[in-house]
This record gives C-alpha cells, sequence and structure tokens, in this order.
C-alpha cells in the first residue's frame, strides 16, 4: 500500500507566503523570493535559479511582524512545467529554539482562522 506524502509529513504544512532571503552556504549573494507553504519542520518556495538536493541555505524569513533566521538543508527539487522555474522543499536543519517557538505559535494561530 502507497502511502501519500501529506502522510509522511511530521509537521503540518500552512499556506502562508512569507517573504524570504537565501543564500545557498558558500556563496556570496541572497536572493529575494515568497514562501509558497511553511511548517515548524521547514517551507518550500520557487526560484529561477538551480539549487540540488542536499544543498545547504541560510534563510530570513520575514512572519507577521518578524525577522526570523534559520538554516536549510534542500530536501527535492522539482522543475515547474512551462515555467523556466523550479520548486524547491526545505528543511530547518538549524533554528535558534526561541524563533522556532514563534514560528510554531504563529503557525497555530493561522491554523486556527482555517
Amino acid at each position: 500500500m502507497e502511502t501519500k506524502q501529506s502522510e509522511r509529513r511530521r509537521y503540518q504544512r500552512f499556506n502562508l507566503h512569507a517573504p524570504l532571503r537565501y543564500e545557498v552556504i558558500g556563496e556570496s549573494e541572497f536572493d529575494n523570493t515568497v514562501s509558497d507553504d511553511i511548517s515548524a519542520g521547514g517551507l518550500s518556495f520557487v526560484s529561477h535559479k538551480f539549487i540540488a538536493p542536499a544543498t545547504e541555505l541560510v534563510m530570513e524569513i520575514f512572519i507577521f511582524s518578524r525577522l526570523l533566521r534559520a538554516v536549510g538543508r534542500v530536501v527535492w527539487a522539482n522543475r515547474l512545467p512551462y515555467a523556466d522555474k523550479n520548486k524547491f522543499g526545505i528543511e530547518f536543519i538549524q533554528f535558534d529554539s526561541l524563533e522556532s517557538d514563534y514560528l510554531s505559535n504563529c503557525l497555530s494561530f493561522v491554523g486556527q482562522g482555517k
């Protein structure tokens, strides 16, 4: 029996379009984008650039009135059909516990609105 990907997730994802900046570790240029969805364990976003899975990123995510900083790892990368863009799934691998708690609280608040 095949398990749907959504059933394998450890964290509930929310359709929250948060502005974010990211930089591939070892490079010196930040790129700007917006998250497609976000959870306490990671996020997804779309970019014109291709970033290989296992690449680590420094991210700055603006959630409501606060800038959160995290390090994430690209878990998957998919080319979007009919577009010169890629969609990426990112897992948080380093996240300050206070900032992680803030994100979890914000997502709980967002989830109450469903």
